[in-house]
């Protein structure tokens, strides 16, 4: 295993597998999804494993500042851990956390602190994100859309978070299986 990725999944590991381990197996699900689209990352495969794994961390009761786990767990990861900044933004924005940021009047915040990363590795962490069950087990969006909402309510800050980003989770997904249809299609 790279040194970054080993370095990520202990990290994590230490944060989340006794206080929150359910959370634990659902991060170790989304790097397990990251592994299944390396073809179509290159050299930002590892990159994108690592930040899948650590994606979660802001919920860590050590970490939890602000209850907003994106930006509590980029903070952590910028400012206690050092690490790559690339993560640190990737954490940050997971799956359309700018809108979830936009509900808890957090987005500016969110946004002068931590900037975007790439588009593609945007969508590739939404991807793996939102078909990875909380277990840690494959799933599709629309029914791990179904589980947030149900599991938090319909009515609730994240459940209308959920609702109103699906369209975009769903575009993320779309544009990731596109890129990796178009991998396979490439002669060796």
């Amino acid at each position: 295993m790279p040194k970054l990725t080993e370095w990520a999944y202990r990290l994590s590991e230490s944060l989340l597998a006794d206080p929150l381990p359910r959370r634990w197996n659902h991060c170790q699900g989304v790097a397990q999804r990251a592994r299944t689209i390396a073809l179509v990352l290159g050299e930002d495969a590892d990159l994108l494993e690592a930040a899948a794994v650590l994606h979660d961390i802001g919920y860590a009761p050590d970490l939890a500042k602000t209850g907003f786990h994106p930006l509590d767990g980029a903070r952590y990861l910028r400012d206690v851990a050092r690490a790559d900044e690339r993560i640190v933004n990737l954490v940050a924005h997971h799956s359309c956390a700018y809108m979830e940021a936009d509900a808890r009047e957090l987005r500016e915040e969110l946004d002068s602190e931590f900037p975007h990363e790439s588009p593609h590795l945007d969508d590739a962490l939404c991807y793996c994100d939102m078909n990875t069950t909380p277990d840690g087990t494959p799933t599709n969006p629309i029914d791990r859309i179904d589980e947030i909402t149900g599991r938090y309510g319909p009515e609730s800050l994240i459940g209308t978070f959920i609702r109103r980003a699906e369209p975009e989770i769903l575009a993320c997904t779309s544009r990731v299986l596109e890129r990796v249809s178009a991998a396979k299609r490439q002669p060796m």
